[in-house]
């Protein structure tokens, strides 16, 4: 090796340190700190593609909206478990706005995060019914949400959907679907971390499953609308964001305010529960949590309570302005967001350029949209060797093993490098092609 950026002793030295013999075995945070470390001794900032972490200016709606209410006095006050009412309102109106369901304000309940949306769900999902307490994931998707499960000790089983997409996924759900145990099934649409996007033929065949063998649907939305090859920015009209709440009653959507609107640091998700599963009662909810026993109950009353007693105040008002500016048109929703389209097709020109090919390149026959995330492989390498090796070169990504992928490769973020780092980027990858190419 005669071109790599960073001393190989550096970035072996870090790894040693933080006990990463494996780097298929390491999480995103183990490489956060890792290239952290690297970047503090080395000098050389990283091109860092590993951790979602957005990177866009957050929309100056909902600051503004959150300072008034701050000043108004709202920190004084304890939020309500189901919500700020303007907040349930305008969440209900996007949903039909933005993905044509429908739901009543009382099923719109803000969380710390989708992230808390998600376990929160995960919790209550699983103790709905005796014998149905293991999540199926469609792969691959988020690691954290495998880790949550841990958590709380619940089984979950997962297949990556690369080989089953279209009508053969109805097969393959079948499969797990029939054996009885299957109380949810969660992905992410736009995929995390392959961005790939389920299509609305693949969203019916999954609600039908929903409804035909009883289970619970956790769609997870955190790059609302960011499929940038069709405008879904206008509301109330077509074509709208594609969810499995057109074909199913039982779904809980779950939207994140980090992505869409850059309001990462301020930590609100919007979990949006069907009418139908919000009032559902199940005997196992009230033996196990007590209360009504129903499914918005529980999750509201018994989980979230226990978890946080609600959701930042002042937050709420924040999301609750912006909702209210894109359900009236005032703003544009990917206004904010579409340079993360413009920067993944300026990365995957240049990996390619340079001999790396991208491993989820399709949604069935259209090429797969630019957006948050990428995935590449080198030829010759696995994800974990590929993971350390861009390291001496200042790149830095994680390995898809991590996602449930059963593909060779690594996921690339897009949203920390500017389009004003793209040189750099360049010169890096003709150093690691010098070294590698044969």
């Amino acid at each position: 090796m005669q071109n790599n950026l960073i001393d190989k002793k550096i970035v072996d030295q870090k790894l040693e340190a933080c006990g990463i013999r494996d780097m298929e075995d390491a999480t995103i945070r183990d490489i956060v700190k890792v290239v952290n470390m690297v970047e503090a001794e080395s000098g050389e900032k990283f091109i860092r593609m590993e951790m979602g972490v957005p990177g866009l200016a957050p929309s100056k709606i909902g600051i503004d909206a959150e300072i008034e209410a701050l000043r108004a006095g709202c920190a004084q006050f304890y939020p309500m478990l189901e919500g700020h009412k303007e907040f349930k309102e305008e969440g209900s109106k996007f949903v039909k706005n933005f993905v044509d369901i429908n739901i009543k304000p009382e099923g719109i309940i803000p969380t710390v995060g989708s992230m808390q949306a998600c376990f929160a769900a995960f919790m209550a999902v699983t103790e709905c019914k005796k014998g149905k307490d293991t999540v199926l994931f469609i792969d691959p998707g988020f690691p954290v949400q495998k880790t949550q499960m841990q958590v709380i000790g619940k089984p979950f089983e997962s297949f990556d959907v690369y080989n089953y997409r279209g009508e053969k996924l109805r097969e393959k759900l079948e499969e797990y679907l029939s054996k009885g145990n299957i109380a949810a099934i969660l992905y992410s649409n736009p995929n995390n971390p392959a961005w790939i996007c389920l299509t609305d033929k693949e969203l019916k065949i999954i609600g039908e499953l929903a409804t035909k063998y009883d289970v619970i649907v956790l769609e997870d939305l955190a790059y609302f609308a960011m499929d940038f090859r069709r405008d879904l920015s206008v509301p109330g009209k077509a074509p709208f964001q594609p969810s499995v709440g057109k074909y199913t009653d039982n779904y809980i959507v779950m939207i994140s305010g980090s992505k869409l609107f850059s309001y990462a640091g301020q930590r609100l998700g919007i979990m949006c529960i069907s009418d139908a599963l919000y009032n559902r009662k199940y005997d196992n909810l009230h033996d196990r949590f007590g209360g009504m026993g129903t499914l918005g109950y529980t999750i509201v009353n018994r989980i979230i309570y226990t978890l946080s007693s609600g959701t930042t105040h002042s937050c709420q008002y924040a999301m609750a302005a912006i909702l209210k500016a894109a359900n009236e048109g005032r703003i544009n929703i990917l206004d904010g967001v579409r340079e993360y389209a413009e920067r993944a097709h300026a990365m995957k020109e240049l990996f390619t350029k340079y001999g790396f090919e991208i491993v989820y390149d399709r949604d069935l026959e259209e090429p797969i949209a630019d957006g948050f995330y990428f995935t590449i492989i080198y030829p010759g390498f696995t994800g974990g060797d590929l993971t350390k090796e861009i390291l001496y070169y200042g790149i830095s990504a994680i390995p898809l093993r991590d996602t449930g992928s059963k593909k060779q490769g690594l996921r690339a973020c897009v949203s920390q490098t500017g389009l004003n780092r793209m040189p750099e980027l360049e010169e890096r990858l003709k150093r690691f092609a010098a070294d590698h190419t044969k």
